[in-house]
């Protein structure tokens, strides 16, 4: 993660259904659905005035973390989140065994 996300906190709003982080002003999300042990991770975006700065895989990053410290396991079906995973394998362990696409990570 570059380090100028680092101190930028990832926000989980219940309301939309989305893991937020706000980049002076910008918002990249994630859109998920949760259950008692998994978080499924759908969509994430990113505002065009956020493009290639990093701060999509930052947002990944910090939602694993987050997923992690709440003890749950993921189900990366967005595209992104998925390729970030195959990409950075240490993240592979939050990865729910019954994930359809488990083994090709």
């Amino acid at each position: 993660m570059k380090e100028q996300f680092e101190p930028i906190p990832v926000v989980k709003n219940e309301e939309q259904g989305r893991f937020e982080l706000n980049v002076d002003g910008h918002i990249a999300f994630i859109d998920y659905k949760e259950t008692n042990s998994n978080v499924a991770l759908v969509h994430t975006e990113a505002p065009s005035e956020l493009a290639g700065t990093g701060a999509a895989a930052a947002l990944v990053e910090k939602t694993l973390v987050y997923i992690e410290e709440a003890g749950k396991k993921v189900l990366p079906y967005c595209p992104y989140v998925y390729a970030f995973i195959k990409k950075h394998p240490e993240w592979k362990r939050l990865v729910a065994p019954h994930f359809p696409g488990y083994d090709q990570l």
